[in-house]
């Protein structure tokens, strides 16, 4: 059976061929009532996973960090370079995007172009006629005072800190009841994760009607400004692991980045090819075990939590993604705007499966929470696939610079060589 991404590459060059062949119309028959009947289902196959999978991810990742000594420095450790790491790749794309501005061409918004939708009143915030007070209603809708009504109109940032506290929580509660708790939760992860693949499945069929549709009422002219974002995102997700992780990596270890991309390199390439962290992440392990000189125990805690938790090329192309749909629809964003889709893309960027496209949920949470219509994901959809692939690959190489910097840290001789590294003698028991 033909590979998945093969199939998405295949169905966006028929996407694109009936769209400029047939336009809208087939023998009389209007195909664009078509495109948004099964565009639409996709989309809302996808809402639908949002808050049992952003919510059983983040309480599973936090639960897991486990207690003690030794695992609360590693736990430590590891947390504030996933933060680190991801507010640098949030903040890379945010600046690229201001200063290319793909999203307007030649002064003129790109949704004129594509002929999409107008963008519905804003949920939180739209344009710079608001400000600081509609910040602090963004603060304050962090704390929701009914979790089920938040669940119900998905109002994310409550559901994230909810989340969070409750894995931290969880990791205090003594075993029987943390142990049942943490595995429901993590029953209900991997439960969420199969039908994030089954939707997901579905995604040749939903690009084609999205794109086709895009293209069946704008023509050939949407290639070109998109190729300008493809570039703007590609730049950002190669200068974040060229130059941003490499440079935490030598103030945290002096070692030769140019080592810790040849150790890498198998797990980058299955990354790149299979767009998923999860599928990667038993080679990530090996290479870092094998050729970097990481501990066993260590890339056992580090790899996997990362793989849920750590997502730099993800919060950086969510982010993007919506600043350039803003930018396309005219809205004049303010520094406060601007700063709220920073943190939505931080925060939903944790609850991300490990799965081809998944980031796709986040971006329609963003785009909600601004206002702009799912429509819009139309337009990123034409370049999403391939970009994916180079996400997922910056996603994988982040975590593996991080599992290097804590076992660094906690004194292991790591990237002595290019490769072919045993591992040090094994200092710490991790048990989650």
């Amino acid at each position: 059976m033909m590979a998945l991404h093969w199939q998405i590459l295949f169905s966006l060059l028929a996407a694109f061929v009936v769209g400029v062949t047939f336009g809208g119309n087939i023998g009389g028959l209007n195909l664009l009532p078509i495109y948004e009947l099964i565009g639409g289902l996709f989309l809302d196959a996808l809402k639908m996973l949002i808050v049992p999978l952003v919510v059983s991810s983040i309480i599973v990742g936090m639960a897991s960090l486990g207690r003690g000594g030794q695992v609360g420095t590693l736990a430590a450790r590891s947390g504030l370079y996933f933060l680190l790491s991801t507010s640098l790749a949030v903040l890379l794309g945010m600046l690229l995007i201001n200063l290319f501005q793909p999203g307007v061409v030649g002064g003129i918004p790109l949704a004129q172009t594509f002929d999409l939708a107008a963008p519905a009143s804003s949920n939180v915030l739209n344009g710079s006629s608001h400000g600081f007070a509609d910040f602090l209603n963004v603060i304050r809708q962090l704390i929701p005072s009914n979790i089920v009504g938040a669940a119900v109109n998905t109002q994310m940032l409550g559901l994230i800190s909810f989340s969070l506290l409750f894995g931290l929580a969880l990791m205090h509660i003594e075993n029987p009841g943390r142990q049942s708790v943490l595995d429901f939760f993590s029953g209900v992860q991997d439960v969420m994760i199969l039908l994030t693949h089954w939707v997901i499945k579905l995604a040749p069929l939903g690009v084609f009607a999205l794109v086709a549709g895009v293209v069946a009422k704008s023509g050939l002219s949407v290639l070109l400004p998109m190729l300008q974002f493809f570039l703007v995102i590609v730049l950002g997700l190669v200068l974040h692991s060229l130059v941003s992780l490499s440079i935490l990596l030598w103030l945290a270890t002096r070692k030769n980045p140019l080592r810790m991309l040849n150790a890498a390199s198998p797990a980058l390439l299955m990354a790149f090819s299979t767009s998923s962290s999860a599928a990667t992440l038993p080679i990530s392990m090996d290479a870092m075990e094998t050729r970097a000189g990481v501990p066993k125990p260590m890339a056992s805690f580090v790899l996997p939590l990362g793989a849920t938790i750590n997502m730099n090329g993800t919060a950086l192309y969510e982010c993007a993604a919506v600043l350039f749909i803003a930018q396309a629809y005219g809205m004049d964003l303010s520094l406060t705007t601007q700063l709220l889709v920073m943190f939505l893309a931080l925060m939903t960027a944790i609850g991300v499966a490990a799965v081809p496209s998944a980031s796709l949920v986040a971006i329609t949470l963003i785009l909600g929470t601004l206002g702009l219509p799912l429509e819009a994901m139309g337009m990123i959809l034409i370049v999403d696939r391939i970009l994916d692939m180079f996400r997922t690959t910056v996603n994988v190489y982040s975590d593996m610079v991080g599992s290097v910097i804590v076992a660094h840290l906690a004194g292991e001789n790591v990237l002595s060589t290019a490769q072919g590294l045993e591992s040090s003698p094994q200092k710490l028991n991790v048990q989650a």
